[in-house]
């Protein structure tokens, strides 16, 4: 019988092979009786400062079953069995998209034997790592091969963190492809795992390479404008290049920063609407002072990963709770601009494998609403990203152009003073010193500041005159959703599948894998068995 045992300790600087006699004691069997350890996650845990240690989930196996009542101790789930083929469609599937969502649904369909076809706008992953490196360099965007759009989406340059909040059978299934395609293993025990930017796109590219060899074929280049309808069917995706492609089933997986894609949704009449997110700027700190701050003492022992942090308050500003709350915090990593239209500012953070940075960014934001949007003139089911617009085009001016980031100590800018330049930052192609002041309505500025003030009262430091505020940050998620019924299609439009974070029913690498998955799985439904 194979077990799970949790929480098993392990101070920091203590071997592995500790680990046997702990999980025979929890077990209340002589250790000679485990047939097999292995550790399956491991988390740091640093409550007591200046005293960490790791926390281990163990899977072993024993011959026979254990009595009942060992606390922490559960059985370990069996294998899944391989899902069953599907029937084969007349015309393969359509996904647009080569993000997350994309690439996991024409995975889920091809291990039922579905072949699909995979559309992107940007390029593959070599070639678009040139035009990242132009932005960052030279501030030279290219709309359409960015830190946005090409193999991989998003996901592909920012970060690669795949830890995520949902939970679903298929999390374990996306972490072990990811282990696999970019050969980090270190990823199947880790508690937050991460992969980091410099190994995700080799493993998206290795993905892709397998799901070509197994019949999908991939094309570049190939931005959809338009969808076929026919009788309330999809018939096919109309490609910018006036081309037509065929098919009655239809995966939209477009990123969260498809705009014309929502702008085309409202001009048919096709089923999208406005939904919430989050919005404000990015906060670089030293890594070295998150480590003192997190670690207290014990900061910069060996074997300790570069300290990272999760903050969340809710202050009342006007009478309303106000969520405000870290994002995507990269430890050792850099702050990246993440525009895809012209005269849009934008950023995001990420961070190599090893996070070996001097510096640590998060974002830092606050929830915004419709409510918000109306406030400021924009509503229907474009008012989000109206508003989005709005602000990054605000930024850029305030940065003078180029994809500059306008920047302002943390410090004074909760002063409200415009204060010295700000200090070093990771950001290129680099700050232009300006009053943030000028940046989001006055009640998002109050709600920021006082979650500040409360990260401060639980991060001693956080404040500091080193911590350096950029702007700004505004797609942490997709500012519409593309609607969709039980059976995954949009209602109305039969065959068309919206997927992902773009289409608003995920937010981060791991979810919009997994929704993918999920995408597969009905269109297999559909379909029915072979």
């Amino acid at each position: 019988m194979r077990y799970l045992i949790g929480d098993v300790p392990l101070w920091l600087g203590e071997e592995d092979s500790a680990l046997a006699a702990r999980a025979a004691e929890r077990l209340g069997v002589p250790a000679s009786a485990l047939r097999d350890l292995s550790v399956t996650r491991r988390s740091l845990d640093a409550r007591r400062k200046g005293h960490p240690r790791w926390l281990l989930q163990l899977e072993v196996t024993l011959e026979g079953a254990l009595p009942g009542g060992h606390p922490g101790v559960r059985p370990a789930p069996a294998p899944e069995p391989p899902p069953p083929r599907a029937r084969a469609p007349d015309a393969p599937p359509i996904v647009v998209g080569a993000g997350p969502a994309g690439l996991f649904c024409a995975w889920g369909l091809l291990e039922r034997g579905v072949r699909s076809v995979v559309l992107d706008r940007g390029k593959p992953v070599v070639p678009r790592r040139r035009d990242v490196a132009r932005l960052m360099r030279a501030g030279e965007l290219d709309p359409e091969s960015n830190m946005n759009f090409g193999e991989g989406g998003a996901g592909a340059y920012t970060d690669g963190k795949l830890g995520t909040r949902i939970h679903h059978p298929a999390v374990r299934k996306v972490v072990e492809l990811f282990a696999r395609f970019g050969g980090v293993q270190r990823i199947l025990e880790e508690g937050k795992p991460h992969v980091g930017s410099d190994v995700l796109p080799a493993a998206v590219a290795a993905m892709r390479g397998e799901l070509e060899a197994g019949g999908c074929r991939f094309e570049w280049g190939a931005r959809a404008v338009d969808l076929e309808v026919a009788g309330g069917r999809l018939r096919g995706v109309r490609l910018a290049d006036g081309r037509t492609v065929d098919g009655d089933r239809v995966v939209l997986a477009p990123g969260n920063s498809a705009r014309e894609l929502y702008e085309l949704f409202a001009a048919r009449g096709w089923p999208v609407e406005a939904k919430p997110f989050a919005a404000g700027f990015r906060v670089e700190h030293p890594q070295a002072l998150i480590d003192r701050i997190q670690y207290g003492p014990a900061a910069g022992r060996a074997g300790l990963p570069p300290a990272d942090y999760k903050l969340a308050e809710n202050p009342r500003v006007e009478g309303k709770a106000r969520g405000v709350f870290s994002f995507c915090m990269c430890p050792g990593g850099v702050v990246v601009p993440t525009p895809t239209e012209p005269g849009m500012q934008c950023t995001n953070g990420m961070s190599n494998s090893a996070r070996s940075s001097p510096l640590a960014n998060a974002g830092l934001v606050v929830a915004v609403s419709p409510e918000d949007f109306a406030a400021e003139g924009f509503e229907g089911p474009l008012a989000g990203l109206a508003w989005q617009r709005k602000w990054e085009a605000a930024a850029f001016a305030l940065g003078g152009g180029g994809y500059r980031a306008p920047a302002q100590r943390l410090a004074d800018w909760l002063e409200r003073r415009p204060g010295a330049a700000p200090g070093r930052s990771s950001y290129r192609p680099g700050l232009t010193h300006a009053d943030l002041e000028a940046l989001y309505p006055p009640a998002l500025r109050a709600a920021l500041r006082d979650g500040v003030r409360g990260f401060e009262r639980r991060m001693r430091g956080f404040s500091t005159a080193e911590a350096v505020l950029i702007g700004v940050e505004t797609r942490t998620s997709a500012p519409c959703r593309l609607v969709r019924g039980e059976d995954f299609q949009a209602p109305g439009v039969t065959g068309l599948y919206p997927a992902g974070e773009g289409a608003g029913y995920a937010g981060g690498i791991v979810s919009s894998a997994v929704d993918g998955l999920k995408v597969a799985e009905a269109i297999c439904a559909e379909l029915g068995e072979a």
